[in-house]
């Protein structure tokens, strides 16, 4: 299950407005912001909209931690090489 604040952070990363989130998903703003506000009183066939928005979108929903660390979060599903290099392969060589 995905939290309100994971959908606005989603929102929010993408650079989408609530209305534009509303069109591209099919519903009215006032559903948007109900989602956005407390997905526990909220309609799941809208939930799973806008997720499959959000998802088509690059965005990936992780859940909290089984182990007590970390909560849910979000993050782009795809790395790409037009990002620039990658932590792991940064080094004195390409440091400008």
């Amino acid at each position: 299950m995905i939290t309100s604040a994971q959908l606005r952070g989603a929102r929010a990363m993408l650079g989408l407005t609530v209305e534009t989130l509303a069109s591209e998903s099919k519903l009215a703003v006032s559903t948007i912001e109900a989602l956005e506000t407390d997905i526990g009183s909220s309609d799941i066939k809208a939930l799973a909209t806008v997720r499959s928005v959000l998802e088509s979108r690059g965005v990936l929903f992780l859940a909290g931690g089984s182990d007590g660390t970390g909560g849910p979060g979000i993050r782009f599903k795809h790395w790409s090489d037009n990002d620039g290099i990658r932590p792991e392969n940064l080094n004195a060589t390409n440091d400008d």
